[in-house]
């Protein structure tokens, strides 16, 4: 199971796979630890969770989308 921060790029990545908490609020955090720690029932749905969303995080879909990225910023006419 994640716990983490509800800023920059982890929301995207983590979506509903992890508890996110504001990481200026230490007591949200530990909070959010209990939680994972105290409930087996969510820990056993985080890790469901998060073993699914890290198999949409394929080599070949990096490279698909990256391709992808570079097509579009390149100028027309190149």
């Amino acid at each position: 199971p994640v716990v983490s921060a509800d800023t920059s790029a982890i929301p995207e990545v983590a979506g509903d796979a992890a508890l996110l908490v504001d990481p200026g609020d230490p007591e949200a955090l530990a909070g959010a630890l209990e939680r994972v720690l105290g409930d087996g029932r969510l820990r056993r749905n985080l890790v469901e969770k998060g073993l699914r969303r890290a198999r949409a995080f394929t080599w070949e879909r990096t490279a698909r989308e990256t391709l992808a990225a570079y097509r579009r910023a390149r100028p027309p006419g190149v």
